[in-house]
């Protein structure tokens, strides 16, 4: 194999999408670290201008994005239909249930729920990038996962054992503190773990020519916005502007992608027709879509921002709210364990290297 067959081949997209959606998304937001630093906003609450870009534009708009790869694509939903319709019924039932047993029960399972997806989605971008370059050596694999485990969870595990914080994930107390022993004995783990990915990267890398840097920067932007945004600073801006944007960003160039391809197999038929003039449309709605539920969450819920969403409703309908808007982040955290497995997705491909670098 050439080496420029090879580098070809390093890459998810193509090497200007990877770079942006994996590194450039990282820079972001240490960009955005560095901006709250210089404006004074690390020790208070997200304000609101970050909000609507991290929260809102990216985070809330990323969840309705697995409607394309599910709910619009008939295809799709003909063939798994009882997956896709028994988890939002479900949730909903079980959320419903939840809620009526306290707003903190509620909050409190859902987090660890998103955490749960959160963390596994950074280990499915590791173990695509280990796929395309064809890494199937057992050891090398205890490696990558070992270390982009300790990437995720050392840093949750030190959240967890210093609380309170000045941030949580959805509501204050949401997660259970636990003896600060657990963070003790993992953390020489986290440090030994990251240390031996790198002896094993730059191994691979000089000595077998086998580099893999999507990966790589995977790897390290995520042990670092993680380690920065949960362990070095004791701020909900810091926490919001790390850990939303690597995470929703480079899923919407996912689902983005992936309905480019369909739209190319379906021929501009259905939803998919939405696609063949770019990203914009597809972001457009996708933001409407965000925009309406933070809407009826402030209106009915939260109170937060009448400015931007209007004045709140006088009326307590929460028991009804609650479980209702929270049904599509649920059903995204579930349906994500699924919809990207190659073993349950037979006809599933990321578009080729060809293909993405000629758009």
């Amino acid at each position: 194999m050439s080496s420029k067959t090879l580098r070809q081949e390093w890459w998810l997209f193509s090497p200007s999408i990877d770079l942006s959606v994996f590194l450039g998304s990282a820079i972001i937001s240490l960009l955005a670290l560095f901006i709250g630093a210089k404006l004074g906003v690390l020790k208070t609450t997200t304000p609101d201008w970050a909000w609507i870009v991290a929260v809102l534009l990216i985070d809330v708009a990323h969840v309705y994005s697995t409607g394309f790869r599910v709910y619009l694509d008939n295809e799709e939903l003909k063939r798994r239909p009882w997956l896709y319709i028994l988890v939002p019924t479900i949730a909903l039932i079980l959320g419903t249930l939840l809620y009526s047993q306290g707003e903190l029960v509620f909050w409190r399972i859902v987090a660890y729920l998103a955490v749960f997806h959160f963390v596994r989605q950074q280990y499915g971008w590791v173990a695509l990038y280990r796929a395309k370059l064809r890494e199937n050596g057992r050891l090398s694999w205890w490696i990558d996962t070992l270390a982009i485990y300790s990437a995720t969870l050392y840093p949750l595990i030190y959240w967890h054992t210093h609380l309170p914080r000045r941030f949580w994930w959805f509501l204050t107390g949401d997660f259970l503190s636990i003896p600060k022993l657990i963070c003790d004995i993992t953390e020489p783990i986290y440090y030994i773990s990251l240390v031996a990915y790198l002896i094993k990267s730059l191994y691979y890398g000089l000595i077998k020519k086998h580099w893999n840097p999507g990966k790589d920067i995977v790897l390290i932007t995520t042990a670092l916005c993680w380690y920065i945004g949960i362990v070095g600073y004791n701020s909900d801006y810091a926490f919001t502007v790390t850990n939303v944007i690597i995470h929703g960003v480079p899923y919407l160039a996912l689902v983005y992608w992936y309905s480019r391809q369909k739209c190319d197999e379906y021929k501009g038929r259905g939803v998919y027709r939405l696609f063949s003039q770019g990203p914009v449309n597809f972001l457009l709605l996708l933001w409407a879509l965000a925009y309406v539920e933070e809407l009826l969450w402030d209106r009915g819920v939260w109170h937060d921002r009448s400015w931007f969403f209007g004045e709140p409703w006088q009326i307590d309908i929460k028991f009804i709210l609650v479980p209702l808007l929270a049904l599509p982040q649920i059903t995204h955290y579930i349906l994500d364990g699924f919809i990207w497995r190659r073993k349950s997705n037979p006809t599933f491909s990321l578009i080729s290297n060809a293909q993405a670098a000629s758009r």
